[in-house]
């Protein structure tokens, strides 16, 4: 049972990690100025995107689901 858990969420986590991955992979300079740039950004700003990135996140699993 757990592992039926534990397998979606993992490969969901490493399909994560391998798109997170390539801008930095490919484009280094470009990386390093955008998180320049983010930590310019109010914590108020970072928060409600996280939060537009949360909700997308979770319409798509319903949309899916």
């Amino acid at each position: 049972m757990w592992a039926e858990l534990w397998q979606p969420l993992l490969i969901g986590l490493s399909l994560m990690l391998i798109i997170e991955g390539v801008v930095p992979f490919l484009y280094p300079g470009r990386w390093r100025r955008l998180v320049q740039q983010l930590a310019r950004i109010s914590d108020n700003a970072l928060r409600i995107t996280g939060l537009i990135s949360m909700l997308a996140g979770l319409c798509m699993l319903y949309m899916i689901n």
